[in-house]
């Protein structure tokens, strides 16, 4: 090794001791699971051992499309990623716009505290929380509609008014973490720019439409391609707690993670629930790489790779 690179490393050694932590817990949360793939093509025989167990090839994946489910849980996964998607979006860029024009710190803290609040929340308190909201008996919403002299609504047992439930606890929950993002960039955007458009006569809203948006662009294109490589997957803390697991629900609140986690209850198929990871995994990653290519071509400055 020449003396320049020694020193080189010599120089840097702390920054290197730093990435181990970060390297170790990628290699193991994400890198080390995929050995068990293999599992997905067996059916596990706990007496013979995971090696041992006999080959089934994809019968594993059957029962994800053979069930009845399997047309509900799938739209429901899809279409329900797609309006967190669009929505958390807007909504995002819109949020993180009105906390970057806020001009003083205190202000700017307390809002970011409110709205970054819900998202550091675990999802049972998210469902006690929502419970208290929406219980037939002593709910909130109850309670108002019966002082307007309105009846009230067994909401958990009502599954057309689930998807919009399901959609406003997921925005309320991750938009402050979205829209810190956004705004993050925001803060990072050349001063001089909206000096020069004032000079000019521009007003606020053309200052966001001329200088903000286009300089978002980057960051709403990659965080939209990184979401739809997860659009086949679902927050299962959203789908299973929120609803508290009512069978009723089922038909607006299914999704694959859900139903896969009920059959490994219920069936204890560890295979079964092995292909369903190995089968989300393969299409986000297709998805991902098909968003990109997209990208790359209508603007290729703005693609991940």
């Amino acid at each position: 090794m020449s003396k320049g690179k020694k020193s080189s490393l010599q120089k840097q050694w702390p920054f290197y001791v730093m990435i181990i932590p970060g390297f170790l817990y990628l290699l193991i949360n994400n890198y080390g699971p995929m050995l068990g793939m293999f599992i997905a093509f067996k059916k596990v025989d706990y007496g013979l051992g995971i090696f041992k167990s006999p080959w089934v090839g994809l019968e594993n994946f059957e029962y994800l499309f053979k069930t009845d489910a399997a047309a509900i849980m799938t739209r429901n996964t899809i279409l329900y990623n797609v309006a967190f998607i669009v929505l958390g979006t807007i909504l995002g860029v819109a949020v993180g716009i009105m906390l970057s024009e806020l001009r003083s710190k205190a202000q700017t803290k307390f809002f970011q505290t409110v709205i970054l609040l819900p998202y550091l929340l675990s999802w049972v308190i998210c469902a006690y929380i929502g419970y208290a909201f929406l219980s037939k008996e002593s709910g909130l919403l109850n309670n108002l509609l019966t002082s307007f002299g309105l009846g009230a609504v067994d909401w958990y047992n009502d599954p057309g008014k689930w998807p919009l439930i399901l959609i406003f606890v997921n925005i309320w929950k991750g938009i402050g973490y979205t829209s810190i993002i956004y705004m993050s960039t925001i803060i990072g955007i050349d001063k001089s720019l909206y000096e020069a458009a004032r000079v000019d006569g521009a007003t606020k809203w053309q200052e966001i439409r001329m200088i903000t948006l286009p300089l978002l662009k980057s960051t709403v294109i990659m965080l939209t391609i990184m979401n739809i490589g997860r659009i086949f997957y679902s927050d299962f803390g959203l789908f299973y707690q929120i609803p508290l697991n009512s069978g009723t629900l089922y038909p607006t609140t299914q999704t694959i993670d859900t139903y896969v986690y009920r059959a490994l209850m219920q069936q204890n198929q560890i295979g079964m629930s092995a292909a369903a990871g190995f089968y989300q995994s393969i299409v986000g990653f297709v998805l991902v790489l098909t968003a990109n290519t997209i990208v790359r071509k209508l603007s290729p400055e703005d693609a991940m790779f």
